[in-house]
């Protein structure tokens, strides 16, 4: 997976923008203003390709266990967020689109109501 291909597969979910909020480097996909995916691009651009997801915090332990292509991620809360490091090749794409889709999810179930009822 390249970044041209994370970044569609990101846009096409519904309600999801894309944003730099914390610098030029660091690409943000948020569905209705909350964080889903960070894309360090530097570290894209240096062949350390890797995503930071929201993951539920139960499923966040079991996949640092299962994987060494996943580990806590830096300045977010390691309860609920893992780094997943995409240039190992340990991580099958459809894993890592179905580890997208969980973290979108997460984000959702965690909105309001009323802005989980403007999604359908």
């Amino acid at each position: 997976m390249d970044v041209e291909q994370l970044r569609e597969y990101c846009i096409t979910k519904k309600s999801v923008t894309e944003e730099f909020p914390f610098d030029d480097k660091t690409l943000v996909f948020k569905v209705m203003g909350k964080m889903f995916v960070i894309c360090p691009l530097d570290r894209w651009e240096k062949g350390e390709a890797s995503i930071t997801l929201k993951c539920n915090s139960e499923y966040t332990i079991e996949l640092r266990e299962q994987y060494k292509s996943i580990h806590p991620g830096p300045y977010v809360s390691n309860k609920h967020w893992n780094s997943v490091l995409l240039y190992t090749g340990e991580l099958k794409p459809e894993f890592v689109l179905h580890l997208i889709d969980h973290s979108y999810e997460m984000v959702v179930k965690g909105l309001p109501k009323k802005l989980r009822e403007q999604l359908h």
